[in-house]
């Protein structure tokens, strides 16, 4: 029986077809048995901390605290997604009997129990009791549900018994309506809108139509280009070919930077991107070729002169206010020479400045140096170095966005404010951390790493990620001719004019940093490993090596 309840067999991977069927769902009720299980542990634990921090005179609405990261530690997941999951096993353990008790025979799996809560929650217990019995209580309706139609059928169950109740919950989630966005592969991001029905299909309805006029003028992008690049003009109010004027932060080696090297760059915010695309985002553009704002074909029928101001589509800015697109002569070679009048005008490809800041590195371990401060606040300095240390949370499976920079050992407990006492914290593992009986210490190693402890005395070590370029195996290298030594990811041997280039190169990256203020201090060329963090938009302008 393995402990669980239901026989789990052992893995025969040399059984016949119908026999390994059979192992992957026994193994499959086991999951789901070990979800009802951890959902009583988390709730046992919930009341087991809560009863101590009573017993030991912490103040009532503090008992809770840190509860749900220590169930995240324990599960491998973010603060969030434990107290995610310590409420909802609280909702099956007191609430939901028949859920749990369906759950833990496989015949529920862990996904579809929590629909069946989500679906409840706007009802009272009483309600909530009454569809856990109607649906859960009976095996037989439960089996061959799909996740849309068990979150159909508890959806009409909780409608007949309250309908009130759901209009309200309704109103809610109107109120709760928001943008978020997260990385995605291949450098791209999505970027979410959560809003009311009616004006989710009315925005759609809109791309739609916008995608369709466009298609209609002849734009040779495909619909999906069109809505997504219609989103970003309405928003934003410009262009996709205008430059941003928000801050991007890029870290990357000089070596990516400057000599064209494949050393991956991370975008702060995304992640690790191409060291090319790094290169890309920042290159000045080349000036377009003589006649480049012409047709191949010369100009279309109609077309004004080339010496008159052209029609641009509406919102391009550039010419006068025009007719619909599609409708006027010339559009397509107007909308082409809008488009290179402002590649002309950028002075960065894609971004409005560039300023470069060097950060250090100690040589053998990649790990960033800096300097101590007096103060308890970290100053600019140190914090931009943190956080692009951390990138991240610093917190176990915790990948939510830097929002906090805080002491890992207190200022109040003698802490220092400096780079190696400072840890980049999202705003829940901050506040969990100062929960009762939660402590934490920094922790020798080739990268910053810090050890937490927490109330049950279980410790955790998270270490930051490497930064780009840093090579684990430490590898014998050669310095370059003219330059000091990079550290364990030093360059190979480059040819005098490449030397010359190198040279060159630093001394504009240098340069920007005397004329900006370095921040704690220059250290010596002997803790130099050659990192520079990229800073958009700033005054100073460096055109970096092609």
């Amino acid at each position: 029986m393995n402990g669980f309840a239901i026989p789990l067999p052992p893995v025969k991977l040399d059984a016949s077809a119908a026999e390994l069927v059979d192992q992957i769902t026994a193994r499959e009720n086991a999951k789901d048995a070990i979800a009802a299980d951890q959902a009583r542990l988390m709730v046992a634990l919930d009341q087991r901390m809560r009863a101590e921090r009573a017993a030991a005179g912490v103040r009532a609405e503090r008992r809770g605290e840190g509860i749900a990261k220590q169930i995240g530690l324990a599960r491998r997941e973010s603060p969030n997604q434990g107290a995610v999951l310590l409420g909802r096993a609280k909702v099956l353990v007191n609430e939901m009997p028949h859920t749990l008790k369906a759950l833990e025979a496989g015949k529920l799996n862990e996904w579809r129990a929590a629909i069946l809560v989500r679906e409840t929650d706007c009802l009272t217990p009483e309600h909530r009791a009454r569809v856990d019995e109607e649906l859960a209580g009976n095996p037989d309706r439960l089996h061959g549900l799909g996740n849309r139609q068990l979150e159909a059928e508890a959806q009409r169950i909780a409608y007949r018994l309250d309908a009130p109740a759901v209009v309200k919950r309704a109103a809610k989630a109107e109120a709760d309506r928001h943008v978020s966005s997260r990385p995605e592969p291949d450098v791209m991001v999505s970027v979410r809108t959560l809003l009311p029905v009616t004006q989710g299909v009315a925005v759609m309805a809109a791309l739609h139509q916008e995608a369709e006029r466009l298609r209609n003028a002849g734009d040779p992008r495909s619909r999906g280009q069109m809505m997504a690049d219609t989103v970003f003009e309405r928003v934003t109010g410009r262009t996709t070919v205008d430059p941003a004027t928000l801050e991007v932060q890029l870290v990357m080696t000089d070596r990516a930077l400057l000599q064209g090297e494949s050393e991956p760059a991370r975008l702060t915010g995304y992640g690790i991107v191409p060291a090319q695309y790094a290169r890309d985002l920042i290159r000045l553009p080349q000036d377009p070729p003589e006649g480049a704002d012409a047709d191949a074909g010369g100009n279309q029928a109609g077309q004004s002169p080339s010496g008159d101001k052209p029609p641009g589509p509406p919102g391009s800015g550039f010419g006068h206010k025009a007719p619909p697109a599609g409708t006027e002569p010339g559009w397509k070679t107007a909308r082409e020479q809008a488009r290179q009048v402002r590649l002309r005008d950028l002075k960065v490809g894609g971004v409005e400045d560039v300023w470069i800041r060097r950060l250090y590195t100690a040589p053998g371990t990649g790990q960033l140096l800096g300097m101590d401060s007096k103060a308890r606040k970290f100053p600019d300095g140190i914090r931009r170095m943190v956080m692009a240390r951390d990138a991240f949370c610093s917190g176990l499976w915790c990948d939510a966005p830097i929002r906090h920079i805080d002491h890992i050992v207190a200022w109040s407990g003698g802490g220092p404010t400096s780079l190696a006492n400072g840890q980049g914290l999202c705003e829940r593992c901050n506040q969990s951390k100062e929960a009762h009986g939660w402590s934490a210490k920094p922790v020798d190693g080739p990268r910053h790493s810090v050890e937490m402890t927490t109330p049950t005395g279980h410790t955790y070590t998270s270490t930051a990620p490497p930064l780009p370029g840093t090579i684990v195996s430490s590898p014998t290298t050669l310095p370059i001719p003219g330059t000091t030594p990079s550290g364990p990811t030093a360059a190979a041997v480059a040819t005098p004019r490449g030397a010359q280039a190198v040279r060159r190169a630093r001394f504009l990256v240098e340069g920007a940093l005397r004329q900006a203020g370095a921040d704690g201090g220059r250290l010596g060329r002997s803790a130099e490993s050659g990192w520079a963090v990229v800073r958009i938009p700033r005054e100073e302008l460096i055109r970096p090596a092609a």
